[in-house]
């Protein structure tokens, strides 16, 4: 609709002389979103994007829909300003009385007088639900088009770590595999774009957002640990070197996003003839690598959207011959894609949108941090602290507990998002467990008291997306994940994780109230709350705790706290013995002068170890 409606001048030219146009960007404002999508699907006019909502002055909606087309769209244009010349007070009433009706729906949304806690096997029931939609080929849950959701096979590894299912494992695995290998991730530069087209992840729609490629490094970490196969950690590390080359500011920020866009054509960028091909990679390896990366002289890939579309480009993806090379073939072929990463290096890129939100970077730092204790990677490590440190001093306020959620060009914005706090705080949590850094716990004590205290619902529980404004009509709790988890989600999660390391019995209490108000839902609507779902899973046991005792910057430390990070435990967390950690850890010395590590559950520890495969073995146990 962009190419076709925004872009018109005739469009333009009746918007300009009828209307006040708002061009809202709801990566920045996605609680604003939210309010008219929920005013859109309440009267039946539809949900998605791109959303167009027709609105009175007073920023009441009474009109809306979603993808029209160049003529449609003219048409409904002049349609909307006759009915409001015409009937100004009646569309005015609608607008009032809808505006109504959703603030009386939030203010009557109240938390459930049911006690009862949640079935037990309620995450291994919505796994199999999820099971009956896979595709037993090509992998993924549904038809085409394909998005990873993340979310997804995250919950599928938990309930397999539950119930010792291994099939909803295997699914997870054959998804990865096929994901990787398809055209949705760029072989040549890493990455993946947000969706495949197609049911086989072949031809993507080539933007790159930083939430995907935080959630899919998780993922890839999370498959490498559950199968010992060194080829997802092979890609969590290519998303992990991407990010950091292509997506990094100077000062440690990550950029949102990059378009599917060069020259007007999607996927220039990123494709390649059969001609370019050979010649960037020389004729004797395009010869052979030509059937391993699947590129012809047809190509496979053509633009329909394009009035003028370029003609016989390839998207890249990896043959079953190339997934089997041995390792002589695999340098060749990693040789071919060097060559043409130096060739594609001299393409016009597709625009950097270079805004850094503080919601998606705490996605990608406890991505990032993650993939520097588990992969070995100093860099990942470096990137996760100068992350961190960007954002402290630039989007922090420290005397109000503020988190600002927009930086560009050394401006900030003044939105005050649960989704930056909630995101950032799991963020900080994952660079503690990664470090054991006490300022790094310090400042994520201080984030969540600000979350709870602009966000938190103290009634009824939950937390409201944004503070409150005069400009917004009402205040949301957002509860179902989408491309992004959902703040609320990621709020209870963290803060879950935050109290079992800090002993804070003010963060467990949010966050099991945020949990009691979303039940009703979580019963009836589990599949759109998956990341609820495994923070309800862990609220409901008594998690690991592995305390490491000693210098945590000590060789014989870090081997012990990766030792703790190298298995697949969703129900552990990682901690020190200095700094704001609980009572316990703090009683707990190393032996001998050695740094040493000791698993406990509540008051109970096993024998204090400084063997790092001890560590492993313990903490790859059930829990008790």
């Amino acid at each position: 609709m962009e190419r076709e409606s925004f872009e018109s001048d005739a469009v333009a030219a009746v918007i300009n002389e009828k209307f006040i146009a708002i061009k809202l960007d709801r990566e920045e404002r996605p609680d604003i979103d939210h309010i008219y999508m929920t005013a859109m699907q309440a009267v039946e006019l539809g949900g998605g994007w791109p959303l167009n909502v027709f609105l009175t002055p007073d920023r009441q909606p009474f009109f809306g829909g979603t993808y029209f087309p160049k003529d449609r769209f003219i048409a409904t244009l002049n349609h909307v300003d006759k009915l409001w010349k015409e009937n100004r007070k009646e569309l005015t009433a609608d607008a009032e009385n809808l505006t109504r009706a959703l603030q009386k729906h939030m203010a009557d949304r109240t938390a459930p007088e049911n006690t009862e806690p949640l079935a037990r096997d309620i995450q291994a029931a919505t796994a199999r639900a999820f099971m009956d939609s896979f595709d037993p080929v090509d992998g993924g849950w549904g038809k085409a088009p394909k998005f990873p959701q993340p979310q997804v096979p995250g919950l599928l590894l938990l309930a397999s770590k539950l119930t010792g299912d291994s099939a909803m494992q295997d699914q997870v695995l054959l998804t990865c595999r096929r994901m990787a290998a398809g055209g949705i991730c760029d072989h040549v530069g890493g990455g993946f774009a947000r969706y495949s087209v197609d049911a086989q992840w072949l031809v993507p729609h080539f933007e790159k957002m930083l939430y995907d490629n935080a959630q899919l490094l998780d993922l890839y970490l999370d498959a490498g640990l559950v199968s010992n196969d060194a080829a997802f950690m092979d890609t969590a590390r290519s998303i992990a070197r991407y990010v950091q080359r292509d997506m990094t500011h100077k000062d440690g920020g990550w950029y949102s996003a990059e378009d599917a866009d060069s020259e007007g054509h999607e996927g220039k960028f990123h494709c390649w003839t059969l001609e370019d091909f050979r010649s960037a990679a020389g004729p004797d390896d395009a010869d052979w690598a030509a059937p391993m990366l699947g590129v012809s002289a047809n190509g496979n890939f053509l633009d329909h959207s394009h009035p003028d579309p370029l003609k016989g480009l390839n998207v890249l993806s990896l043959s079953k011959d190339a997934q089997s090379l041995d390792a002589a073939g695999k340098a060749r072929l990693a040789s071919v894609l060097t060559k043409l990463a130096a060739a594609r290096a001299k393409r016009v890129r597709p625009h950097l949108d270079d805004k850094i939100l503080t919601s998606w970077n705490g996605l990608m730092l406890a991505a990032m941090a993650r993939a520097g204790i588990i992969l070995n990677d100093d860099s990942c490590l470096a990137a996760a602290r100068k992350n961190f440190a960007f954002v402290r001093s630039t989007l922090w306020d420290p005397a109000s507990k503020t988190l600002f959620h927009r930086w560009r060009d050394g401006g900030r914005d003044t939105a005050q998002l649960l989704s930056a706090y909630a995101f950032y705080l799991h963020g900080t949590v994952e660079l503690y467990q990664a470090t054991l850094d006490p300022d790094v716990l310090t400042f994520s004590i201080q984030l969540a008291e600000g979350l709870i205290d602009k966000f938190a619902d103290p009634k009824e529980g939950g937390f409201f997306t944004s503070t409150a404004s005069p400009d917004l009509l009402f205040r949301a709790k957002d509860d179902y994940d989408g491309a992004e988890p959902s703040g609320n989600a990621m709020a209870v999660s963290a803060l879950l994780r935050l109290a079992a390391i800090t002993e804070n019995a003010a963060f467990r209490a949010a966050a099991d109230k945020a949990l009691h108000f979303v039940k009703p839902k979580l019963v009836s609507s589990p599949q759109g709350l998956t990341l609820m779902l495994k923070a309800a899973a862990f609220a409901s046991r008594e998690p690991f705790r592995a305390v490491i005792a000693g210098d945590p910057a000590s060789p014989e430390a870090r081997q012990l706290l990766a030792a703790a990070h190298k298995v697949y435990q969703p129900f552990r967390v990682i901690l020190g013995t200095s700094g704001p950690v609980e009572s316990f850890a703090l009683t707990l010395q190393p032996k001998d002068g050695k740094a040493t590590a000791y698993v406990c559950t509540g008051k109970s520890c096993l024998p204090p170890t400084t063997d790092p495969a001890t560590v492993s073995q313990s903490l790859n146990a059930k829990l008790p």
